[in-house]
């Protein structure tokens, strides 16, 4: 009886003596000092997300203190901060792939290094080694409001380019990422085109204005438009095809395409198109087209609107009135007749309605 217990009491103490050290394996989801976040931002079909930890500064000196000078640094805490793009994208001027990236930096007084590195799921800037990077920037810090957590922001949104900016204490240090419609859109577009969308008569026109609105891969685009004009003929896949094959200087060709696509054109299509035009600075050509909505369709609401638009650019802003009026008469729609209350009232004004 003596062994038994004796020997119970040494299997408890082993088990007892190997639980402090399996616990200590034991990791529990606990409140962070530095608290993650995750921000992104689309820029034109392109996703950058980044991933971080903010510390904060907590009455620490922080540059040259926390933060050492002149040593890569994580960006933040704990597991490294990631940056990720969906589409190739350029960083200061220069190429960097689609993908995940380690973000470190290298901070100076007078200049920050910025480094994206093909490791992303490292601890901190521990393991960091150079061989690694994808690539390196160097920018200029700004003084900043005084930020407490650590933060990434953008700013300066355009509709190709926007300054990533990390901001802790008083400093600021953006860096720029841009995209190009070769580079990010272009791809994708052609990607879609293998899919369902090449027999999708919309979906090939709009590929193809695209492209000319950009004035890019016009060859390519003609194409898109010619496959959408072969599965439906429509004002706006043959009205595209004309403006991509004038731009290509084929201009008999464009005079074909747009002559059809006159025939089957409605009233509010051929109004439509002279907006789009004046929006372009394409006066003459939108006159024209006004021109040509009152010949075919004089008394309908786009006929008299486009009345209206011919006399109000000639000075005749009683007669353009007048003729937005009877566009209420005739408009089936309470909504729209509301809408065309606002032109009569910069008619009424003797503003041109066409500025």
């Amino acid at each position: 009886m003596k062994k038994t217990s004796a020997l119970f009491a040494a299997c408890t103490l082993a088990i007892l003596a190997a639980l402090p050290a399996a616990h200590a394996q034991t990791q529990l989801d606990l409140p962070e000092a530095s608290q993650k976040a995750a921000v992104m931002q689309r820029l034109g079909i392109t996703d950058i997300t980044i991933t971080y930890h903010r510390p904060l500064v907590n009455g620490r000196k922080v540059w040259d203190g926390l933060v050492p000078l002149g040593e890569v640094w994580r960006a933040g805490a704990n597991a490294n901060t990631t940056i990720e793009f969906s589409t190739p994208v350029m960083v200061e001027g220069k190429p960097l792939p689609p993908g995940k990236y380690g973000l470190h930096t290298i901070p100076t007084a007078e200049a920050w290094t910025i480094i994206f590195s093909k490791m992303a799921d490292a601890w901190g800037s521990y393991t960091y080694t150079e061989a690694e990077d994808a690539l390196r920037v160097t920018v200029k810090p700004r003084e900043n409001q005084m930020e407490e957590a650590l933060e990434f922001e953008f700013e300066d949104l355009k509709p190709d380019s926007v300054l990533v900016t990390l901001k802790w204490e008083k400093l600021a240090v953006p860096f720029r990422v841009a995209v190009t419609d070769e580079q990010s859109v272009l791809p994708y577009i052609r990607l879609q085109m293998r899919g369902h969308a090449q027999y999708e008569p919309q979906s090939l026109a709009e590929a193809a204005q695209y492209c000319l609105t950009k004035k890019i891969n016009l060859e390519e685009a003609l194409k898109w438009a010619d496959r959408s004009v072969q599965q439906e003929e429509r004002f706006d896949n043959l009205s595209t095809k004309a403006e991509i094959l004038k731009a290509l200087n084929k201009q008999e060709e464009a005079k074909t395409a747009w002559a059809r696509a006159m025939e089957i054109s409605s009233p509010g299509q051929l109004y439509s198109y002279a907006r789009r035009m004046q929006g372009e600075k394409r006066e003459a050509e939108a006159m024209e087209a006004f021109r040509t909505v009152v010949k075919r369709s004089p008394d309908t609401v786009y006929g008299h609107l486009a009345q209206a638009r011919l006399k109000s650019a000639a000075g005749d802003f009683a007669g353009a009135a007048a003729e937005v009026k009877q566009a209420q008469v005739v408009s089936p729609s309470e909504e729209q007749k509301k809408a065309l209350q606002a032109l009569l009232t910069r008619l009424e004004a003797k503003q041109d309605i066409n500025k």
